[in-house]
């Protein structure tokens, strides 16, 4: 699953570019549309499996996910890293599992599963700096310089710390009164401060006018302070910032005039403030109360900002099994999931993204394996994406340059995680997207018919929904539909599960196959998805959205989805 959010599409505000880069999430900008719902019910799925679905169930076979999910996550595979060669190999292993099921190729080029995607890599050089008064700050431990990687590559000033940077009238509250930023190398706290509901911050988007007042203003730099939090400490944030980034080849770059940017521990902070009189963390303290905190720090320093830049390619990989039903094989039910991870770095480490996401794939191959036999009317497709982890890049890519008429897409499943499902037999499901059409009530008869609870999201606040492929079906006008498993378990308990796995494994090298996995768990995920897979695929009209979601609108359009709450 994507830790970081999808960039902006080409068009949207500088400003907006800005806040991505700093793991903030500017809300997309377009409007609602209401077309395509369903005008009449209609009838409740089977509640029980027909003989034909347990055929299908007993076809998911554990031992393909097993092994899928071993070779993907193994040395050989390098990490899978989006334009590497770990990554291409990855994609050929799939290919030829494809193929050996039995699906044909749907790459776009004859007789291939590959779509290849131009990206554009960009990598920190080594000449990159930070200093103050003549002084290096350390990279990573003290610094580190924040996407977009393309603006003003170099900036120098005396240095000013401006508390959150706000000016407000209720209640009253300038951080800026009696200073000048104009040619300023301005250090500013990352908001909200302690008292103010961030998600009411973000929806105000107080962030962006901080940001765009200073740029205004002139300042040739901007430092951002007190970016330590248990849901994003700085040593995870600096982790991510100094791996390759990744993007469209032809994505949009930010501006030039655009000052660099640069996040600092609290150990950097306080070299900043030396000489000031005050130190950081009591500059910060006054911040956080409501006091006025601004002050000149006494030293002049210099950014330097250099990137090894090139252009690589990787695929996703695109397999067709055909429908059986000389009409209805004209539409397709589309399975994705992601098969990249973070790849190797330059030290020998490599990522291997065991749970998150060559479990996903496996899922989706051993589903693949049980439908062929199945037979299914309409046709189904197997994608299996690239560059998820930068962005949901590769399932963009398919949706922007589809190998299959978009319109005649009933639906996306997907297979993502963090391993919830490796605890134990499966029980309990969540599925994202759930509430927004006729899947919901799908996924709830299928539930049903095989011992299992649909229950809510645990942790509604990480808004995933968003940070998965499915999620540029959703934009495109199609429902789609994430699980997410467990076994039986109260939600206090997924929750301490999920922490514990983003705590030591998230996108990390640790996050390995291990011996007390339970892959009976994997193994009721795939049935499941199977077995919705067949039901859409042999339904006699495509799910609709529900005329209360604000995703309600025409499969295939172009238009901006609604903001994220």
């Amino acid at each position: 699953m994507s830790e970081l959010k999808p960039r902006t599409r080409e068009g949207r505000r500088l400003l907006s570019l800005v806040l991505v880069a700093l793991l903030l999430a500017a809300p997309a900008l377009g409007r609602q549309a209401a077309t395509g719902a369903a005008t009449a019910p209609r009838p409740a799925p089977l509640a029980l499996l027909t003989g034909a679905e347990r055929e299908l169930s007993a076809r998911v076979r554990t031992e393909t996910i097993k092994e899928v999910t071993a070779a993907l996550s193994s040395k050989e595979m390098q990490g899978r890293g989006t334009g590497q060669p770990g990554g291409e190999l990855a994609a050929r292993y799939i290919a030829e599992r494809f193929a050996r099921v039995g699906l044909k190729p749907l790459g776009g080029a004859k007789d291939s599963f590959l779509q290849p995607i131009p990206f554009r890599e960009s990598q920190l050089a080594p000449e990159t700096s930070f200093t103050a008064d003549g002084e290096p700050l350390r990279m990573r431990d003290d610094f580190v310089f924040v996407p977009p990687f393309s603006g003003a590559k170099e900036a120098a000033g005396r240095l000013v710390f401006v508390g959150y940077g706000l000016q407000l009238n209720a209640p009253r509250r300038d951080d800026l009164k009696g200073i000048d930023v104009r040619g300023k190398i301005v250090v500013l706290l990352e908001g909200p401060p302690k008292g103010i509901d961030r998600a009411a911050w973000k929806k105000a988007r107080v962030g962006m006018h901080v940001l765009r007042t200073l740029i205004m203003g002139g300042a040739v730099g901007l430092v951002f302070a007190g970016m330590n939090s248990e849901e994003m400490p700085y040593a995870t944030l600096a982790d991510y910032m100094t791996r390759r980034q990744i993007e469209p080849a032809d994505a949009e770059r930010a501006p030039r005039q655009l000052p660099p940017f640069v996040a600092v521990s609290d150990a950097g902070a306080e070299k900043l403030f030396a000489g000031s009189g005050t130190t950081f963390a009591e500059a910060r303290a006054r911040a956080e109360r409501g006091e006025f905190a601004s002050v000149e720090l006494k030293q002049s320093a210099r950014l330097k900002f250099r990137t090894q830049e090139a252009r690589v390619t990787a695929s996703n990989v695109v397999g067709l099994l055909e429908g059986s039903d000389p009409k209805l094989k004209a539409e397709a039910v589309v399975y994705t999931a992601h098969y990249d991870a973070f790849g190797a770095t330059p030290d020998g480490r490599f990522y291997p993204g065991a749970a998150d996401n060559a479990l996903g794939v496996a899922e989706m191959l051993a589903a693949a394996e049980a439908l062929v036999a199945a037979k299914p009317r309409r046709s189904v497709i197997f994608l299996a994406v690239t560059g998820e982890e930068y962005g949901l890049h590769g399932s963009e890519y398919w949706v922007r340059n589809p190998t299959w008429n978009l319109q005649q897409v009933a639906a996306d499943l997907n297979f993502d995680g963090m391993g919830t499902e490796i605890h134990g037999p499966l029980k309990q499901l969540v599925g994202f997207g759930a509430e927004h059409s006729e899947l919901g009530a799908l996924l709830e008869a299928v539930a049903a018919a095989t011992g299992t609870q649909v229950i809510p999201d645990p942790m509604p606040e990480e808004k995933s929904f968003y940070r998965s492929d499915h999620y540029a079906f959703v934009k495109r006008g199609i429902p789609a539909l994430m699980l997410l498993g467990t076994p039986e378990a109260d939600r206090q308990t997924i929750v301490a599960r999920i922490k514990a796995y983003e705590r030591e494994h998230y996108h990390q090298p640790s996050d390995v196959v291990r011996p007390e996995w339970d892959w009976q768990g994997p193994t009721g995920v795939a049935r499941v998805g199977a077995l919705i897979g067949l039901r859409l695929a042999n339904a006699d009209a495509m799910p609709a959205w529900l005329h209360s979601s604000p995703f309600n609108r025409k499969r295939g359009t172009d238009e901006d989805p609604p903001e994220e709450p």
